[in-house]
C-alpha cells in the first residue's frame, strides 16, 4: 500500500465519518453528543456543514475521528469481556461518559 492509497483511505474514513455523526446528530442531538464524544458547540458546527465543506474537511491527511480511550481497562472489557458482554458494555460507556469531551484548540 503507497502513502497514496493510504491518504485516499483516510479521507474516505474521514468523509464517512463526518455524514454519519451529521446524521447522528440531525436524528438525535443529545444521544450523538454521548456517543460521539463531543461538545454541543461541535454539534452544532457540524450539524450545520454543507457538502462541500464536509468534503473540504474530510480532505485532510489525517484522521478525524479517533478512539476515546487512552485507557487499556475501557478497550479490555469491550473487546475480551466474556463473563457478560452486555454487562461489560454499559460498564465501558459509564466509563467514557465521564471522560472529558475533547477540546479543539
Amino acid at each position: 500500500m503507497t502513502i497514496n492509497d493510504i491518504l485516499a483511505e483516510i479521507r474516505d474514513a474521514n468523509l464517512s465519518y463526518l455524514m454519519l455523526a451529521q446524521q447522528m446528530i440531525r436524528a438525535d442531538k443529545p444521544t450523538a453528543i454521548f456517543r460521539l464524544g463531543v461538545d454541543a458547540q461541535i454539534a452544532d458546527l457540524l450539524e450545520g456543514l454543507s457538502n462541500s465543506q464536509l468534503l473540504k474537511l474530510a480532505s485532510t491527511n489525517m484522521m478525524l475521528a479517533r478512539f476515546r480511550f487512552d485507557d487499556s481497562a475501557i478497550l479490555n472489557m469491550l473487546t475480551g469481556y466474556n463473563k457478560d458482554r452486555s454487562l461489560a458494555h454499559s460498564h465501558a460507556a459509564i466509563l467514557m461518559a465521564g471522560q472529558a469531551v475533547e477540546e479543539i484548540a
